[in-house]
């Protein structure tokens, strides 16, 4: 079974939500048969790189929230955090264009590293005093070299603005088309979608749901009426001649 994570690194309940889903997905009998896949979703497709502000900036201009509301809601999914055992910093956090991340998720993609780079790439942005933003593709390279990814491939891949912005792009207009407008959003076997950062209790059961669904293979013709040979444990079966 397959199931695909729409997400943005920028999107806290993307943060907590991998959590949840995580915690569900461990305790699933059947997780060793589960494959995960990381899709592109830009909050701020628009916004440019050179374009860095504060989280609570951000907030208050982009929601027309008021300063004090902003920081309530930090706080808020900073005890969120915390209940699913992640570090939150709640002030001093800040905000940019997330595409070259992106870029590189599908670099790790093929190199087998997309969850180790993703979840660093969250624990850079939401709980490191360092920004993801604002220190430049060297920092970006710093942390795809620490999910196990070569550090000159990943500074290459950087360097070259067409390197995977089709594959971000194909991601964003599959979201578009199944109909998600946030994230997170997640997608099982194409048959069950699951919006936002769930309880585990409810990623627990879309596992199940979708597990039990599967359709089992219809076979058009099984061989009988027509005789056809086949070959099976007890060896295979030749016809015989008078």
């Amino acid at each position: 079974m397959r199931v695909e994570i729409w997400s943005d690194i920028a999107c806290p309940w993307c943060y907590v939500g991998k959590a949840r889903f995580e915690k569900a997905l461990d305790a699933f009998p059947h997780r060793d048969q589960v494959e995960v896949v990381h899709r592109s979703f830009e909050l701020d497709p628009g916004r440019a790189k050179s374009d860095i502000q504060p989280v609570i900036t951000m907030l208050t201009k982009k929601y027309g929230m008021s300063e004090a509301q902003a920081r309530a809601g930090e706080e808020n999914l900073g005890t969120q955090a915390a209940a699913e055992g992640l570090a939150y910093r709640t002030g001093g956090r800040d905000h940019g264009n997330t595409f070259d991340m992106h870029r590189l998720l599908h670099f790790a993609k093929e190199q087998g590293r997309q969850d180790e780079l993703i979840q660093i790439l969250y624990r850079a942005n939401f709980a490191e005093e360092r920004s993801v933003f604002a220190e430049g593709e060297e920092r970006l390279v710093e942390l795809a070299v620490e999910a196990g990814l070569d550090g000159d491939a990943a500074r290459e891949v950087l360097a070259d603005p067409a390197a995977y912005a089709d594959e971000v792009r194909a991601d964003e207009r599959e979201a578009a088309q199944l109909g998600a407008n946030g994230v997170p959003f997640f997608v099982l076997d194409r048959t069950y979608g699951v919006s936002g950062a769930q309880p585990a209790e409810v990623f627990a059961q879309a596992l199940t749901q979708a597990w039990g669904d599967r359709s089992p293979l219809k076979l058009l013709d099984d061989g009988a009426a027509g005789g056809a040979q086949a070959c099976g444990p007890d060896g295979c079966a030749v016809p015989q001649h008078d």
